[in-house]
């Protein structure tokens, strides 16, 4: 089967900022989903770090306008897990053959991770035309986007960990970037305070950013 990057493109297009979502309580899925997509980021990545995560993706999946997927997808049973609670894509920190053949064996659009000219080459050859450049800053941020974007301008990314509001709109400025992940949208410790109006202006204020 083949990647289905037709979707992943649809979803890239719809805000600037992915927000990276740590979740320890289901009670906390529904509101946190509906300030952030009432904060004009619909597109939300629920990390699978936590034992309620799947139970999170679930109940996310209810609210109107959200589009959920799974994060951190690292073995084959992830991705089947995050399947069937109800994830429309997945995101991975790298790309092993056998998490793609996962992937594609189960018909989940992914946005895989690479950092090198090898790794996105690679991904290329199997039909990947957008994925997640991960870790950003830690791979050479803004300046090694630049340099992959010579040699392969087919590709587009979504540049994730240690992207911040302050250098957001410096990644967001290139041309081979579609959107970015963020973790800052909705912190930890705003989530279990049950702030849904701060996140819901965090996500307001990202998802005013221009690129």
């Amino acid at each position: 089967m083949k990647n289905d990057t037709a979707y992943i493109r649809e979803l890239a297009s719809l805000a600037p900022i992915i927000p990276v979502l740590v979740v320890e309580d289901v009670a906390h899925a529904i509101p946190l989903a509906e300030a952030l997509v009432r904060g004009g980021l619909p597109v939300l990545e629920v990390t699978l770090r936590t034992d309620a995560a799947l139970d999170v993706m679930t109940a996310m999946a209810s609210v109107k306008g959200a589009r959920v997927g799974a994060g951190t997808l690292v073995t084959a049973e992830d991705v089947a897990a995050a399947k069937a609670a109800g994830a429309t894509f997945g995101v991975s920190p790298g790309s092993p053959a056998a998490l793609i053949d996962a992937c594609l064996e189960a018909g989940l659009p992914l946005l895989p991770g690479a950092a090198t000219a090898t790794e996105v080459m690679t991904l290329q050859a199997r039909g990947f035309e957008v994925l997640k450049f991960f870790p950003a800053e830690g791979a050479g941020g803004i300046k090694t986007l630049k340099g992959l974007g010579g040699p392969l301008p087919g590709i587009s990314f979504c540049p994730t960990g240690g992207v911040t509001p302050q250098n957001a709109p410096d990644y967001l400025a290139l041309s081979n970037v579609v959107c970015a992940g963020g973790s800052w949208i909705a912190p930890s410790d705003l989530v279990k305070a049950g702030k849904w109006y701060q996140i819901e202006e965090r996500a307001r204020q990202a998802a005013a950013l221009p690129r």
